[in-house]
């Protein structure tokens, strides 16, 4: 495909775009993190969470802008440790967990409501690398303490794409009646991330002494993200 060919692809996606429609979008989703490249080398493993986004689309067009909110842990581990030496009778579950933050500006392309729609992100936002650990009782699994062991972040930008599949829509019979639509949401990511600081999953140790030392893993913070989610129109 052209340059040419992609212009005028672009022109009849935004073209089909200039219809009234709800103003207002807003999803969750449950996400698969994949890190790529010399970050996968390092990690060795996949992130799952998820998050939400909520976009504004500007009157008679199919763009949209909006804000986007992630999480993902990539690495868990919990042991179960005595108060020693004030209360070894009291045993804690301690827990440290491997997760990356992300938030998120972004652009929508995206055509008039069908059945199926598909759309199209700009992304430009940051990724928030933190590893922390909680101290919880163990019959309650009350937390007692916790602290951020580890932090770095990186800028991070991209684009994704996806699909709107409606499941629901309501009927309008009076014009001053605003549409509302449910969709599930199919859609991937493909984000650049800058280089950063962290710790992966048995990266603290501990020595005999009880002094800690951080293993430090360097590398470009790259994600290719799987989204499952539900979309409301409003």
């Amino acid at each position: 495909m052209t340059v040419k060919h992609c212009w005028i692809f672009a022109f009849l996606f935004y073209s089909i775009s200039l219809i009234a429609q709800s103003p207002f979008q807003a999803g969750v989703h449950f996400s698969l993190g994949i890190p790529q490249k010399e970050f996968a080398d390092n990690l060795d493993a996949v992130g799952f969470g998820g998050g939400g986004q909520f976009f504004y689309r500007l009157p008679q067009t199919g763009v949209s802008f909006g804000l986007g909110l992630d999480f993902y842990v990539y690495g868990s581990e919990t042991r179960k440790e005595s108060l020693k030496p004030f209360a070894p009778e009291i045993d804690v579950d301690i827990t440290r967990t491997n997760g990356i933050f992300q938030g998120f500006l972004m652009m929508r392309l995206q055509p008039r409501s069908m059945r199926i729609t598909p759309y199209a992100d700009g992304i430009f936002g940051f990724n928030y690398l933190v590893t922390s650990t909680s101290v919880k009782n163990e019959s309650s699994n009350e937390e007692i303490a916790s602290s951020t062991n580890y932090d770095d972040a990186a800028m991070c930008y991209g684009g994704g794409a996806g699909l709107l599949i409606r499941v629901y829509k309501n009927e309008i019979t009076d014009p001053e009646e605003s549409e509302f639509s449910v969709s599930i949401d199919l859609g991937f990511r493909v984000l650049n991330g800058g280089e950063a600081d962290y710790l992966k999953k048995g990266d603290i140790e501990i020595t005999e002494e009880y002094d800690v030392i951080y293993h430090v893993n360097h590398s470009r913070t790259d994600l290719i993200t799987i989204n499952l989610g539900v979309s409301f129109s409003f």
